[in-house]
């Protein structure tokens, strides 16, 4: 049977049809697409496209008032008409700037509003992202995307609206000239040429830069990341300075960007107030040779009303060029961001996939006794990407309440194998059973929650240690956690620290050590009272002492629990019901303890570097020989 016909769900092509386009322009898609966002939210749109319509009409109507009070009240010399004409003139300036205010609050509520819908999109798009997808993934781009992509989609709301209302200014001021003046009006349309020219040459430009500088962003963004995370490192081996050198060849690279950018958008804007300048100088020549000898039907009245137009209609002209790049930038920054709300997954659930039933009582002191979970491969292969598999044929069953351990040289396939079985990954060949159903079937949340995992190195989040054992199962009680924690032997550990179970962890666990990281993870895993318990390398950063204390307690706490531990430290696993043995993803031996020393082979071997290394004792030495 295919993957397909089990249920598995491949890669599909995105739909969103917000890929950039061919040529690198003005793509709509994208910005209608931002449009049918605002649906929810229609109340608040609508005011925010009558005040835009309203205040693309008023700039044109103060102008206007300044030539009829000019043409009227000035030109018949009556003052008190001058005075009633500039109150009226200040009334419609005040009536600007209130449109002004609620444009521009309401557009802001607009934008914000969109960006937090955004924000959720993605991140729950990442949160069904398969494992795989973080292995290949770099941090920094998905911050990136999060912070500044969606920072630039604000923006670019806001020059949508503006852009917006300076083409309906331009469409108002044109139609009033060609009402005054249609002859003068057809000498700027002349002009026409000029600006298409500028757009052609300079907006693609513009618009590669933008998207290269949006990359140069991202992958500054995840330079700093990866330097942050590995700054123990990097300080341990004294490599300030090779950090400092990389980091730097990024900020000179979206700094270079950033200049070429800005340079073609100095050059930009300022042609076409250059152009509008040069512009109103033609229409001085022509109108006022029109208006002194009766060209065009122009009088001085029609003059003067016909120049505080152009005025308008070049400031349009100008402000909308240098809303344009930020307009592009906010495009590319778009498109990163729906690239990552289409992103499909590798893989997903099938749609047929059931619940794996869960005969728990859910409580943190029930008996985990014939709990267990049956845990199956048949010839299972797998590999992470499409080269070189790490799997082969892998087949053992695991019986509910079964310890199996997983022995063998760093790369051998140990950990990939507890990845399937907690399906982060899916295998592309062969059949992973749990309880008889094929994983394929099987929802992952289902699944999830019966498995308790520890790793060697485990992530502690911001909070209480008693916070971050809660989120083994967050219904939890105090006490319960209390009781979970004595139950691992480990109580008077975590309650000897400064605040008890109340002390903050830092980001990451920083505050706590190694080992006291380890007991939290412990009881966290334990809290759950999973079916299926994982220990990947999950005692290595604990001490001899606690080491034993906690074997002693797992001891207890494993019976009845199907439990898979991959360890390096072979005394950890000497009690397992079944040692597989891996080398080069293949199972060589399998057996328990005695039996595979018996055998004399790779498994002794391995017994033989761990004791003689000096990690076991007398009795250890003797078994090995």
């Amino acid at each position: 049977m295919s993957h397909s016909e089990k249920g598995f769900v491949g890669v599909k092509p995105s739909a969103s049809g917000s890929a950039p386009t061919a040529d690198g322009g003005f793509d709509w898609r994208i910005f209608q697409r931002l449009f049918r966002l605002t649906h929810p939210y229609a109340k608040l749109r609508t005011v925010v496209l009558i005040t835009t319509f309203v205040r693309a009409f008023q700039r044109p109507l103060l102008f206007w008032a300044l030539a009829a009070v000019i043409n009227g009240s000035v030109a018949s010399g009556r003052y008190s008409a001058v005075l009633l004409g500039a109150g009226g003139y200040f009334a419609l300036a005040l009536s600007t700037s209130v449109v002004a205010h609620f444009r521009q609050r309401n557009q802001n509520m607009l934008g914000e509003s969109l960006v937090h819908d955004l924000r959720n999109q993605i991140f729950a798009n990442i949160q069904r992202q398969p494992l795989g997808y973080f292995h290949k993934t770099k941090l920094g781009r998905i911050l990136s995307r999060v912070v500044s992509d969606l920072e630039s989609v604000r923006r670019g709301i806001q020059l949508f609206v503006f852009i917006g209302q300076e083409f309906l200014q331009l469409a108002i001021c044109g139609s009033l000239m060609a009402w005054y003046s249609w002859p003068l009006f057809l000498i700027i349309l002349a002009f026409a040429p000029i600006l298409l020219w500028a757009n052609r040459h300079f907006l693609p430009r513009i618009h590669r830069l933008t998207r290269a500088a949006a990359e140069s962003s991202s992958r500054l963004t995840g330079s700093l990341a990866e330097s942050v995370r590995g700054i123990r490192i990097i300080q341990g081996y004294t490599r300030q300075g090779l950090g400092a050198e990389a980091f730097g060849v990024h900020v000179d690279r979206l700094a270079d960007d950033n200049v070429r950018l800005a340079t073609e958008s100095a050059f930009y804007a300022p042609l076409l107030g250059l152009t509008g300048q040069f512009f109103l100088a033609a229409l001085l020549v022509v109108s006022g040779y029109g208006a002194l000898h009766g060209f065009a039907h122009l009088d001085i009245d029609s003059l003067v009303a016909f120049f505080f137009l152009p005025t308008s209609f070049f400031m349009s002209v100008q402000a909308a060029a240098s809303y344009y790049p930020g307009l592009l930038a906010s495009q590319v920054g778009a498109e990163r961001v729906f690239q990552l709300i289409d992103m499909d997954p590798e893989w997903r659930d099938a749609d047929s996939a059931i619940a794996l039933p869960d005969p728990r009582n859910v409580s943190a002191t029930a008996s985990p006794r014939s709990l267990g979970a049956e845990v199956e491969f048949r010839d299972v292969s797998f590999c992470y990407d499409s080269g070189r598999p790490v799997l082969h044929g892998i087949r053992f069953t695991a019986k509910p309440g079964q310890t199996v351990a997983l022995v063998g040289h760093t790369g051998s396939g140990k950990s990939s194998i507890v990845n399937l079985v907690a399906k982060f990954y899916l295998a592309q060949s062969g059949d992973l059973h749990i309880d008889g159903h094929d994983i394929r079937q099987i929802t992952s949340a289902s699944l999830r929650s019966q498995i308790g995992i520890v790793h060697q190195t485990n992530f502690l989040f911001t909070g209480s240690v008693l916070e971050n054992i809660r989120f083994g199962r967050p219904s939890a009680t105090d006490t319960e956690i209390a009781e979970a924690a004595n139950n691992l032997d480990c109580l008077d550990l975590l309650e000897g620290l400064p605040q008890g179970l109340h002390t903050e962890v830092g980001e990451g666990g920083t505050s706590l050590s190694l080992g006291q990281r380890q007991l939290v993870c412990f009881t966290r895993a334990l809290l759950a009272n999973p079916r299926i318990l994982i220990l990947d390398e999950a005692t290595s950063a604990v001490d001899p002492v606690t080491e034993y204390r906690l074997q002693n307690a797992l001891a207890r706490l494993l019976a009845g629990r199907t439990s898979f531990v991959v360890a390096h430290r072979l005394s950890t696993i000497v009690r397992a019901d079944n040692i597989l043995v891996l080398d080069q993803g293949r199972i060589v031996e399998r057996g328990t303890h005695h039996q595979l020393l018996s055998q004399r082979g790779k498994y002794h071997a391995l017994y033989r570097e761990f004791v003689f290394a000096g990690l076991a004792g007398e009795e250890g030495k003797t078994a090995a020989r």
